[in-house]
């Protein structure tokens, strides 16, 4: 079936926990603003994608406490959500579409970025829908969460 991964936008990270830890017996995510996907790990398989966005090198964005840093968990594990960084909501934020494509690209011949082959196309798609949910959070002063459910 595979892992389902929630790109959602937050006021901070109290507000994110709340997407995930509910009461009313919706699932994690409804009512936030988000983009709801397969295979596109923020810790692992976005890493790439955001060195080339941001120009940080990835073992200075994997220092950044910011980068998928856990924020809250449900139960055992059952679904967590961890926090995108700063530097990668305003660059995507910024972003044109022809520079995501080219992102997009060069992120699917990175080297181990992913366990299968990846589309360009598809890669294209995604950043541009998070750029969007990227710009809509700093007009709103919030900041980028992932959720996580297996």
């Amino acid at each position: 079936m595979g892992v389902l991964y929630g790109y959602f936008a937050a006021a901070d990270d109290d507000d994110a926990v709340r997407a995930i830890v509910r009461d009313d017996g919706e699932p994690s995510g409804t009512g936030y603003d988000q983009l709801v996907i397969k295979g596109i790990d923020p810790v692992v398989e976005l890493a790439p994608a955001e060195a080339l966005l941001t120009g940080r090198p990835e073992d200075e964005l994997k220092s950044d406490p910011r980068h998928g840093g856990l924020v809250g968990m449900l139960g055992e594990g059952e679904v967590v959500v961890v926090s995108l960084t700063d530097p990668l909501r305003d660059a995507l934020a910024a972003a044109q579409p022809a520079s995501l494509r080219e992102v997009a690209t060069a992120w699917a011949n990175t080297d181990d970025a992913f366990y299968y082959p990846a589309d360009p196309d598809d890669l294209t798609d995604f950043l541009e829908q998070l750029s969007g949910l990227a710009s809509r959070a700093m007009a709103r002063g919030a900041r980028l969460y992932c959720w996580m459910c297996p």
